[in-house]
């Protein structure tokens, strides 16, 4: 049985920028109210992180900031993932060797490996850390499926212990919970769909909404597991006019323009990504009112 690099609800935490980098005085604000609202992990350098617009001394820099803020008090998991089987290697040993819990790590992006490339790129990953890994399978931004049986093969690896499992088919979720079973913890990577994933056997979700609601997202995984079936699905269902916002333009547009509402200085993302629209924040104000955030 692998064990999960936690349970409950895991922020995919919003890098906030300014002129010089990574404006780590906000960054270090916004750990620190993930961590007084009870978050269990937080995850640095993901897609609500942009990686994708960061240099590669600027993910060292958060990946090292975010372990040394922490101080242990929750995981932090380091997204190292690229479609350069070697550059991805030489982050996740660049990560572990800094402390960090564990790693995420998407599939291969525009190349479009085939499901024998997949297991060979997370093979080669593996083989060179020690760090427990979850794969990412996000087939709208990647172009790339995970399927089912690809990962069995994957849970075969001793230190692939998880997936992030964001394609929104709920099927196929169902299907690789079957045929992993506790070989690989399941995570929802989608926040409207998280107790449908926790109801498969999931243990939690890496979520975008855990931004601006980390207790409410923590306390609906905990009370799922713990029984309180109806609270959570409540939560689930109340959550979801929020979540609809939060996704109004691709992530992450809306959330870091919902932190700004809340009184934190995450200015916009990075080009190609512009800021929210005007009716856009009308409709995110709006919902963040009504869910009692500003």
């Amino acid at each position: 049985m692998k064990n999960p690099l936690f349970i409950g609800c895991g922020t995919a935490i919003a890098t906030p920028f300014n002129e010089e980098g990574v404006n780590f005085k906000e960054f270090e604000k916004l750990i620190e109210f993930q961590i007084k609202e009870g978050i269990d992990a937080i995850i640095v350098c993901g897609t609500t992180g942009e990686s994708a617009t960061m240099t590669t001394e600027e993910k060292k820099e958060t990946i090292k900031f975010a372990v040394d803020v922490a101080k242990k008090r929750v995981p932090i998991i380091a997204g190292t993932g690229s479609n350069n089987t070697k550059s991805a290697i030489e982050m996740s040993k660049y990560a572990e060797s800094v402390g960090v819990d564990g790693l995420l790590i998407v599939t291969p992006y525009y190349n479009k490996a085939t499901q024998g490339g997949l297991i060979a790129h997370y093979k080669e990953i593996a083989k060179n850390v020690n760090l427990p890994i979850i794969v990412y399978s996000v087939q709208s931004r990647t172009g790339v499926n995970i399927l089912p049986e690809t990962a069995l093969e994957l849970s075969k690896i001793p230190n692939i212990t998880a997936i992030k499992e964001a394609s929104g088919n709920i099927s196929q979720i169902a299907s690789i919970a079957n045929l992993c079973r506790d070989n690989l913890v399941i995570y929802s990577g989608n926040d409207d769909q998280t107790v449908p994933i926790l109801s498969l056997g999931g243990k939690g979700v890496i979520s975008v909404l855990s931004n601006i609601a980390p207790k409410k997202c923590s306390k609906m995984v905990h009370d799922f597991l713990s029984g309180n079936i109806e609270e959570a699905k409540k939560v689930q269902l109340a959550s979801v006019p929020l979540i609809n916002a939060l996704f109004s333009e691709v992530n992450p547009i809306p959330v870091k323009e919902a932190l700004n509402l809340m009184g934190y200085d995450f200015k916009t993302p990075r080009l190609p990504l512009t800021p929210l629209t005007e009716k856009n924040k009308e409709i995110l104000k709006r919902e963040m009112e009504k869910y009692g955030l500003i």
